[in-house]
């Protein structure tokens, strides 16, 4: 198991996305496209980023009836994108559905499937804001909803750094870990409430991190996609070390 960096493309414009991603070239392979981009653009930015032979994460969060759901979530695998996502909050039939809607393409067309637990800019008090006094604490229900994500039969979860050796160790290491809510260290962070370093994350056992602003934001981001790639690989090390010692996935 390897962690890799996905980069969000977080710009405005297509030309933005166009100018980075040529700068990036030799050094970033992943790109995530959020809502905002493919609302704007559509099918064309997944395109250009397939066409330049990169890995695409189409960032949509579906989440709707299952019918609805396992439509959208058809049209993203026609795409051709690496990764899709859809809210575990829709349910165990939702996300079934889309699953189910996925095996009419061969195995090598189907991208990873992945379930979004709570937003990483939600806190304790922003969780009990949503609802009210809930049964669970955040963490009792991000655990829940990747055990639906799981029986669903979803490939992960995308959830914040603070979940990931737990969900690692109850879902077991081949369910894999999106993690956003990444930031270099001793930098702001930003809306993300539940955050951590590329290292710090690589240790707790994520399979992708997910980093937007603070690389298409640098004066230089091939230098900072060096320099995290390289916090990866430090972090890596030290997991193995971990594993090495029988300390790994201790919660």
């Amino acid at each position: 198991m390897k962690t890799e960096l996905i980069i969000a493309l977080n710009q405005e414009t297509f030309l933005e996305v166009k100018e980075f991603v040529e700068k990036t070239d030799k050094v970033a392979h992943f790109f995530k496209i959020d809502a905002g981009l493919f609302t704007r653009y559509g099918p064309d930015i997944v395109k250009y980023l397939k066409d330049k032979n990169k890995n695409v994460f189409l960032d949509l969060k579906i989440h709707d009836i299952p019918s609805t759901a396992s439509r959208a979530a058809t049209s993203c695998i026609e795409m051709g994108v690496d990764i899709i996502n859809l809210h575990a909050l829709g349910g165990f039939e939702m996300m079934e559905e889309v699953i189910k809607a996925s095996w009419q393409f061969i195995e090598e067309k189907r991208p990873l499937i992945l379930g979004v637990t709570i937003l990483t800019h939600i806190d304790e008090a922003a969780f009990q804001d949503l609802f009210g006094e809930p049964k669970y604490s955040l963490e009792e229900e991000i655990m829940l909803l990747a055990q639906l994500a799981k029986s669903a039969g979803l490939n992960g979860v995308v959830s914040s750094p603070q979940e990931i050796r737990r969900i690692k160790h109850d879902m077991g290491e081949n369910f894999i870990v999106a993690t956003p809510g990444i930031r270099l260290p001793g930098t702001e962070v930003d809306e993300h409430a539940r955050s951590s370093t590329p290292r710090e994350a690589t240790i707790e056992g994520a399979d992708f991190i997910i980093m937007g602003r603070p690389i298409y934001t640098a004066e230089d981001p091939v230098e900072v996609i060096t320099m995290i790639n390289h916090d990866i690989e430090q972090g890596l090390e030290n997991k193995s070390e971990q594993k090495k010692g029988g300390n790994e996935w201790q919660i």
